[in-house]
């Protein structure tokens, strides 16, 4: 059964269409990348399934549950929303770390806020709090990261700090972990080492969906490739089927200024 499940999702912004009747799925473990020029509306489906942006109509399953449904016009609220977000783990292009925080405390944060909500927290406080120090420790070491745990933002590298977004992601261990053009505010030097821990998440079989402009990334690591433009999937299949045997002339121009190597 797939992990994910996303049916005819539409959405508009000042009746201008961003995405087009937009329908795929994922299986668990596999690596889905999103490709496609800016404006094809990647970042936009990647917010619609976060809950970021709410889709005008469609239907969104998660595990077998559906998460979104076109249908139902019923106002969410804010708690509702947010426990349907912990299905993914959203990693961001500008890293919006917490200035004020180290880095081991900005990857505690999100899962000790949640921890708050739990009936037994006053009565488990000081055991819940090492048991998230624990897992962020071995998040911060996963990421090559062990001694940099308590260095602030502004004391870190554009790569360290990505990497520190990625263990944050990973510490409410989501479904479906989710990038959003990792690499693109990272020069080449510290765009390798991002894309090193991804493709280790990837052997690992995280389940990913990543959207990216690194096409050698794309067709090397992912398992299931989707090419967007004006708001449609174009095409979609595995790494070999989209950039070698792609159908579609659209698809070719785009790729075609991709050297494979």
């Amino acid at each position: 059964m797939a992990i994910l499940e996303a049916e005819h999702i539409c959405k508009s912004f000042d009746h201008t269409e961003v995405l087009k009747d937009i329908s795929f799925s994922l299986e668990e473990g596999q690596v889905l990348s999103i490709i496609g020029s800016s404006g094809s509306g990647k970042t936009t489906l990647l917010r619609c399934l976060n809950f970021l942006e709410r889709p005008d109509s469609g239907v969104i399953r998660v595990c077998g549950e559906t998460i979104f449904d076109g249908n139902d016009k019923t106002t969410l609220q804010e708690s509702e929303i947010r426990k349907k977000r912990l299905h993914f783990g959203l990693v961001f292009q500008a890293f919006h770390l917490f200035p004020q925080y180290t880095a081991l405390q900005n990857v505690m944060l999100a899962k000790e806020l949640l921890a708050k909500e739990q009936p037994d927290y006053k009565a488990r406080k000081r055991e819940i709090h090492e048991e998230i120090r624990v897992l962020a420790e071995e998040l911060l070491r996963q990421m090559g990261l062990t001694d940099r745990m308590h260095n602030y933002p502004h004391q870190l590298s554009g790569g360290q700090c990505q990497r520190v977004a990625i263990a944050r992601a990973l510490a409410l261990k989501p479904d479906i972990l989710c990038f959003d053009e990792p690499t693109s505010a990272l020069d080449p030097e510290l765009t390798g080492e991002v894309l090193k821990v991804m493709k280790e998440l990837a052997e690992q079989k995280t389940t990913m969906i990543i959207v990216t402009h690194e096409m050698a990334f794309a067709r090397d690591v992912a398992s299931h490739v989707i090419f967007m433009d004006d708001g449609y999937i174009l095409e979609q299949g595995t790494p070999r089927q989209v950039f070698e045997e792609s159908h579609e002339e659209r698809t070719r121009q785009f790729l075609s200024r991709f050297t494979q190597g």
